[in-house]
């Protein structure tokens, strides 16, 4: 017998993690969205899923054609009542013709995942942080030369630099740092690479430094000993401006009362905008979808936006059974009524012909 489907702006692409998880029980919180802008631009592009019609697809449809509405590996199961199609799913294929579009749409995560660089409400500047005797010494050090850094960390003279005491100016402050190759921070930043070795054996190897930053700072995941501040051939400058925050930060707990104060954002490694600025604003911004869409590089042709595939056209299901197995899957189709649904997700199917006589190969 012939099912012969027809069907209109299928989704072809997948924004959940486990593209085989509809084969197998939800976790508890369900499956996690990983159709953000974030995961679905990174390098790899393991995370723009492209999907197209298979076997499982057609078992679902056929099911629910029939009226069983629990999910395939359910019905597989058999554990809640029989497996219809049991018997003769060895006997079923399919023809799938799909005229293909890709167009851009905005996919919507309703766990409300926040903005990384974003907040809500007003900026309070008048907080602790910016107002105390401590807070010019503290935040200039964001603001030094790479050259006066490194002579502040090794404790040498340095010339002092002009505090940004203001949230929004450190946020900026410290995303212009870039990592540097070694070989040019002679020319950049008049350092010598000596220089650097002696700031990552200090932060190494200084066991007061490093007993200090956990007995002030207990909830640091990790302390300076832990850090690489050279990778792959380049001074990783973010985490030494961070780590040189901290350090001063030890320093000025000797003279200043800084009980409770929390460098909420900063680790010694590294800073996230959302967390620094959720203690200065009304909170974090949440994000509930983004455009599906990936940029990427092909070779010969630059740079291309890849976008979400729908497909409109025809899915022709053939079952290899005696006319009157076909007759009675015909008699439950009708019988269940199932007048549209989808074809794997969103768009829109429906039944436009089913022939119950032998197929033609």
């Amino acid at each position: 017998m012939k099912i012969l489907i027809e069907y209109e702006s299928s989704w072809r692409n997948s924004f959940l993690e486990d593209p085989d998880g509809n084969n197998k029980p939800l976790p508890k919180k369900g499956r996690k969205f990983i159709g953000s802008l974030t995961n679905i631009n990174k390098a790899d592009g393991e995370f723009f899923i492209k999907r197209e019609v298979s076997k499982d697809t057609v078992m679902g449809v056929l099911s629910r054609l029939v009226g069983d509405q629990r999910k395939l590996y359910q019905a597989r199961d058999g554990k809640y009542g029989p497996y219809y199609f049991k018997e003769i799913e060895s006997q079923i294929s399919f023809s799938d013709k799909p005229e293909i579009t890709n167009e851009i749409n905005y996919v919507r995560n309703m766990t409300g995942n926040t903005d990384q660089n974003s907040y809500i409400g007003s900026i309070n500047t008048n907080h602790p942080l910016f107002t105390s005797g401590f807070s010019n010494d503290l935040w200039m050090i964001l603001n030094l030369t790479l050259k006066d850094l490194i002579s502040f960390v090794l404790k040498k003279p340095f010339n002092k630099a002009k505090a940004s005491l203001s949230p929004k100016e450190i946020v900026d402050q410290v995303k212009s740092y870039k990592d540097i190759q070694l070989d040019k921070l002679g020319e950049q930043e008049d350092v010598l690479s000596e220089q650097v070795e002696n700031v990552c054996s200090f932060f190494k190897r200084n066991e007061t430094a490093n007993v200090n930053l956990r007995t002030n700072f207990p909830s640091l995941q990790k302390g300076f000993a832990d850090i690489e501040y050279v990778k792959n051939g380049k001074l990783v400058t973010r985490a030494i401006y961070c780590s040189a925050l901290y350090l001063q930060a030890i320093y000025l707990a000797k003279i200043h009362n800084m009980d409770g104060i929390l460098l909420k954002g900063f680790s010694v490694n590294g800073f996230t905008p959302k967390d620094f600025m959720k203690s200065f604003a009304g909170g974090q911004k949440l994000i509930y979808g983004n455009p599906y869409m990936r940029e990427t590089m092909v070779k010969g042709e630059g740079k291309i936006v890849l976008t979400m595939t729908k497909a409109s056209g025809k899915l022709e299901i053939n079952i290899n059974v005696d006319r009157d197995k076909a007759k009675e899957i015909k008699r439950l189709i009708e019988n269940a009524g199932v007048s549209s649904f989808y074809l794997g997700k969103k768009g829109l199917a429906y039944v436009t012909d089913i022939d119950t006589r032998e197929v033609q190969h």
